[in-house]
């Protein structure tokens, strides 16, 4: 396959990767909001959609990740650049938000404990 014709390819995985990552930052700040009201449910079951939008945006770089692997070749896109560096940051928010939300649990917890 020609880099020409894997250029379409590349861009729709692109967006996919851009779409989910950024579906994926909205759902971990809607559970660290959540999470500031002490609602610690909401704010674990926002983390798990976050964390299945990131899944949904590593899968589209896996599937380009792999083709390179069996040959495809892809020229450079600062588009799918873009979309590898959002998928990572996003991805760190999100595991940031899991021990945000663990730490606030236990403190409350704690002060719970405390003052009972």
């Amino acid at each position: 396959m020609s880099e020409q014709n894997t250029q379409p390819a590349l861009v729709s995985a692109a967006m996919g990767i851009i779409l989910h990552a950024g579906d994926a930052r909205n759902y971990a700040k809607q559970a660290r909001e959540a999470m500031r009201e002490m609602n610690f449910t909401e704010a674990r079951s926002l983390l798990e959609t976050a964390k299945k939008e990131i899944a949904e945006a590593h899968r589209a770089q896996t599937e380009i990740i792999q083709n390179e692997a069996r040959g495809i070749r892809y020229e450079y896109s600062m588009l799918f650049n873009h979309a590898q560096d959002t998928l990572m940051t996003i991805n760190s928010e999100i595991e940031l938000t899991a021990d945000l939300i663990l730490t606030f649990e236990v403190v409350m917890r704690k002060l719970t404990e405390k003052e009972g």
